[in-house]
């Protein structure tokens, strides 16, 4: 196994211009970059889970898994019968949901169920009232992950849900995951097995204590560089978005991000903006249809600064987008659990693999551009500046009210 660290610097070029543009988060950013690995793109959830069935299906010793909705649906009914196979095989099978996200789409029969098949399943930071608004409440298990005998492992936005339920649309939401193998799945092990450590005891369910046994170095399974980055409330507050802002700093071509919730910060407005005034092409895919009211006018009160600055926002219509992926020139790309929002960037557990591959990052940005042709349309400055004054209102308004929220909850954005 090749283990690789890359090291991004501030430096400049021949001209003695800076090349890499320094942010106010970081002035180094580290990631621990792993050759060797095979990492395979699944859009939706009809690539995504008859994989994840297939891979837990595979399961000899442990099948862990961290989502933020499991749902008592058709498709949750699925993955939990196959948790349900393994842990009759003999695996240790441990599923850890977040308290917010699942409170009404896991019922307790359903627990019932798959702890009497053997499952082990605990709840994170469970929501008991549902009027709280006490400033813990805020902090989710928002990460997809699955980890399978360490040897497979999935990441992305994907949550345990039929995709085409919500109401209103026919196609499925449109997001991304990936199936990993080879030597990244050891780093994800440790992530996932810390976390549960945590949970049983605060819990008080040390009963669920279980030590998996050290494995063996995973040889190479493919071409792939890449590394796992996570957002936690402890050594690893920022790197989400540091990765992020360094990707964003360097680029040279071309910036294509696709988020389903947007309402990043002035450091993050800026770098986009930076990006954009030096020659690069920055695209921001983002979602057109209103989900939650709030989001989509706080976001849409930053649209004029970055079309004035040159950044080109493209809205996605053809069905409700849940996508959290980015593409940064020819070889830096991410897919993960992350929204580039308050929320994902300083309050929840996230995780997102960043793969440095041509070939993977032409794949991506071959299917954002599809979906670009296919399900969306571009917002154009002249148009944006005729919108009506009740919108223009209603977007600062919800902007502002944002703000303010997360300066009384003592979350102030960068």
């Amino acid at each position: 196994m090749l283990n690789v660290l890359l090291v991004h610097l501030r430096s400049s070029d021949n001209s003695g211009r800076a090349r890499y543009v320094s942010h106010q988060s970081a002035s180094l950013t580290m990631l621990r970059y792993v050759a060797g690995n095979s990492i395979t793109l699944l859009k939706n959830g009809g690539d995504f889970f008859p994989a994840l069935e297939a891979a837990i299906d595979s399961a000899q010793t442990e099948v862990h898994l961290e989502t933020y909705i499991f749902a008592d649906d058709a498709t949750g009914q699925r993955i939990a019968r196959a948790l349900q196979r393994a842990a009759h095989r003999g695996a240790v099978v441990r599923v850890v949901v977040d308290g917010f996200g699942s409170r009404d789409f896991l019922p307790p029969a359903m627990i019932d169920e798959m702890e009497k098949s053997g499952v082990e399943l605990l709840i994170y930071r469970p929501d008991l009232a549902r009027f709280s608004f006490r400033r813990y409440r805020l902090r989710r298990m928002h990460r997809k992950i699955a980890m399978i005998d360490g040897e497979i492992g999935f990441v992305g936005g994907i949550n345990i849900i039929d995709d085409a339920n919500t109401p209103n649309h026919t196609p499925p939401r449109y997001d991304y995951a990936v199936k990993l193998t080879g030597p990244l799945v050891q780093e994800l092990r440790p992530v996932v097995h810390r976390l549960w450590e945590i949970l049983i005891w605060t819990n008080f369910r040390s009963r669920l204590y279980f030590s998996f046994p050290k494995l063996a170095p995973a040889g190479p399974a493919g071409p792939h560089l890449a590394a796992l980055v996570i957002r936690d409330n402890l050594r690893h507050r920022n790197d989400i978005e540091d990765a992020y802002l360094d990707a964003i700093d360097n680029a040279h071509e071309e910036i294509i991000i696709a988020n389903a919730y947007f309402f990043p910060g002035a450091v993050f407005r800026r770098s986009l903006a930076s990006a954009a005034a030096r020659g690069v092409r920055v695209t921001l895919l983002l979602q057109g249809r209103v989900e939650y009211r709030w989001l989509h006018h706080a976001t849409r009160a930053l649209y004029g600064a970055l079309l004035a600055s040159g950044v080109q926002i493209i809205e996605y219509h053809k069905s409700f987008m849940h996508a959290k992926v980015a593409v940064v020139d020819d070889g830096w790309a991410t897919v993960g659990s992350s929204n580039i929002d308050p929320f994902s960037f300083m309050l929840s557990r996230e995780a997102n693999i960043i793969v440095r591959d041509a070939a993977f990052c032409a794949q991506l940005r071959h299917s954002l551009r599809m979906a670009i042709q296919d399900g969306a349309a571009p917002v154009h400055l002249n148009q944006w500046k005729l919108r009506p004054i009740s919108e223009r209102f209603m977007a600062w308004l919800a902007y502002g009210i944002g703000r303010f929220a997360l300066g009384v909850l003592g979350y102030p954005q960068k």
